[in-house]
């Protein structure tokens, strides 16, 4: 139920939703996310009434966050991700467990935030922004550690987007096998999409399709990670109770996510068209976006210029080791 005070804030973060969504609309391999983030940083710089916003501003950073993911499951029809993407399940396992473990590892070198470094990590394995809103409430993760994270992710998607196409022209990738190495080394859906599109205006093909359902594959791996994490997160803040609620192992916000792609699902097989579940995935990215801004706006700008070396540093091994990853794996199995 909203509360009086809370609507200020919201209305706010809608209004800086308008301009983030259609300049991210523009330019997709930025994303509104990362235009949502830049707003709300900006007009937190300013002298603004904060006070009177900050109600609305977390409410969106945190419950509105929650939805976003929750609609996401309606992006997600289980036979279709089943049907092609099981032949990158091994690259994907592979890919994930590198990225969280180049990410742990540099944490305890660069004495990173525990936080950061898990975003960062699990954003550059399995997908970019969702995933950090996915995973950032589980763990407790501030707005200064989940704005750092986006953003580091956002470096290396217009990256790979640029550079990818070129890279698997020179090491000879087929068409199949540069639509398995966007869909597992990519981490974002707009890069993805990117980087595939220009595959295929390069070859004239059509590895959009197969990219995006890797993709999609990979967006799965939310569901126990975030269930991995859930536990551990317990375990430690339960140690002096001695005693672990469910709801701190699996969040209701996760289990909701399960739920709509088990509809969806069940609905595709029953002959409800595609087209039925679109509002609600583009009624999640907007959410996504809104989120964004409310993040922005509590942003620590000081704090991320102090501290960006850092996590800029982990992306930057994170992503170099998917992609080597994806590589070697797709080798091995004859993929290429």
């Amino acid at each position: 139920m909203l509360k009086k005070d809370q609507l200020p804030g919201i209305l706010l973060c809608a209004v800086l939703t308008v301009p983030a969504w259609i300049l991210g609309q523009l330019v997709p391999v930025v994303g509104g996310p990362v235009f949502a983030i830049l707003l709300g940083i900006i007009l937190a710089l300013t002298p603004f009434p904060r006070e009177k916003f900050n109600a609305g501003i977390s409410f969106v950073s945190k419950k509105l966050l929650q939805l976003a993911v929750i609609l996401l499951g309606f992006g997600m029809n289980l036979n279709t991700v089943f049907e092609i993407g099981l032949q990158s399940l091994p690259i994907i396992i592979a890919t994930i467990s590198t990225s969280l473990i180049v990410a742990y590892i540099m944490s305890k070198l660069l004495h990173s935030s525990r936080n950061t470094s898990v975003l960062i990590g699990v954003g550059s394995s399995i997908c970019g922004g969702s995933a950090i809103a996915a995973t950032a409430p589980v763990i407790g993760a501030d707005d200064d550690e989940i704005a750092q994270s986006i953003s580091v992710i956002f470096l290396f998607n217009v990256v790979a987007a640029l550079v990818f196409p070129t890279l698997g022209d020179a090491i000879g990738l087929s068409n199949e096998g540069f639509g398995l190495f966007a869909g597992t080394a990519v981490n974002d859906t707009s890069s993805v999409t990117a980087a595939a599109s220009a595959w295929d205006d390069i070859h004239g093909s059509n590895v959009l399709d197969t990219a995006v359902v890797v993709k999609l594959t990979r967006t799965l791996a939310i569901i126990p990670i975030t269930l991995a994490l859930g536990i551990y997160q317990a375990k430690t803040s339960s140690e002096s109770r001695g005693k672990i609620k469910l709801s701190s192992i699996l969040p209701f916000f996760i289990i909701l996510f399960v739920v709509c792609s088990v509809i969806t699902t069940a609905a595709t097989a029953l002959g409800v068209p595609a087209s039925f579940f679109s509002p609600f995935k583009t009624a999640s990215k907007v959410l996504i976006v809104m989120a964004m801004t409310a993040i922005g706006l509590n942003t620590d700008l000081k704090k991320i210029i102090k501290t960006g070396k850092s996590p800029i540093l982990m992306g930057l091994c994170c992503w170099a080791a998917i992609a080597a990853v994806s590589l070697v794996m797709q080798r091995a199995l004859g993929i290429w």
